[in-house]
């Protein structure tokens, strides 16, 4: 816990506990269908969205990535209710919004990703230490916050270079006979392609090889054809067995219902022997990462000491 005046939390909306929450200040980077095992429906899961627009406490502010259609639909419906709201992102403002930052002058080289984030007022050069397109949102999203709460545009955005990154976000496991593995936690299909997009931005002319565990068997049925498209950036994708978590298994659910709609995919149930084939498969210049929210990064080391012994 630090000693600052602001209190910042990650708010869980796997299961509406964020509805708990009395924010003065709320970030929403994307509201997509996710989590049907509690909500049941899209609408009920936008709905709870904006329930947690409305715990905003008076004269508090909701900051919404204008890129993302439910975010947008969320901020729209937020202003109608008087609600103080900030957009931010590549393209146009979300209509009404008090503000917004536009990235721009975009790049990513070198492990690090660049450009500008202008307001309208100034416009601030900033250089991240982690990777992806979707770090600097992010980026643009904390930046916002910040000013709103008191700090220097400029400072703020030299500030945000400083982040290096989080556990399980794009987490680097170590280097082995040239062959890179990073573990990531994403296990929704837009979360996947925004790694692997990331992946290929960080791994230059090398190859790009995920080792993917899907996170709940609803949620594998449910997305399968999405999560299909995602792995498809991935220059090798293997499949493990479903991660079952609080679910029980479902008949006809397991993680081949992905691979049955790739090119190239391979399916092999057991993680560890998934572990295994993709060492086997790694190659020097390789960027090799174990994606999903369960037991699955205990697999990241496996793979590093399997190639390191080879």
């Amino acid at each position: 816990m630090g000693n600052g005046s602001a209190l910042v939390a990650e708010a869980d909306e796997s299961d509406a506990s964020f509805l708990n929450y009395t924010p003065r200040l709320a970030i929403v980077t994307n509201v997509e269908p996710d989590h049907l095992d509690h909500y049941g429906t899209r609408e009920a899961f936008e709905d709870a969205f904006v329930q947690f627009s409305r715990l905003i406490v008076p004269g508090g502010l909701l900051i919404v990535c204008a890129d993302d259609d439910g975010a947008t639909r969320l901020g729209s419906k937020a202003l109608s209710e008087g609600v103080r709201v900030v957009s931010y992102g590549r393209g146009e403002a979300l209509a009404g919004a008090e503000r917004h930052v536009r990235i721009g002058n975009e790049s990513h080289v070198a492990g690090c990703a660049r450009g500008t984030l202008d307001d309208g007022s100034g416009s601030y050069p900033v250089t991240l230490n982690v990777v992806g397109g979707h770090n600097l949102l992010n980026a643009a999203a904390a930046w916002a916050a910040g000013v709103e709460l008191g700090q220097e545009p400029a400072a703020m955005a030299e500030a945000l270079g400083s982040f290096v990154g989080t556990g399980r976000r794009f987490e680097t496991t170590g280097t082995a006979y040239g062959v890179t593995v990073v573990d990531d936690y994403a296990h929704h299909p837009t979360e996947v392609a925004a790694t692997l997009h990331a992946a290929r931005e960080r791994v230059g002319e090398g190859r790009v090889v995920v080792l993917f565990q899907p996170h709940l068997y609803s949620r594998t049925r449910n997305f399968a054809t999405e999560f299909a498209r995602a792995l498809e950036l991935a220059d090798v994708a293997v499949v493990t067995g479903v991660y079952a978590a609080r679910e029980d298994p479902m008949e006809g659910v397991e993680g081949n219902l992905i691979t049955d709609q790739m090119a190239s995919g391979v399916f092999i149930e057991d993680r560890f022997a998934a572990a295994d084939w993709v060492a086997e498969q790694a190659r020097d210049g390789d960027l090799v990462l174990t994606v999903g929210a369960g037991d699955v990064t205990e697999l990241a080391p496996r793979i590093l000491e399997r190639v390191a012994d080879r």
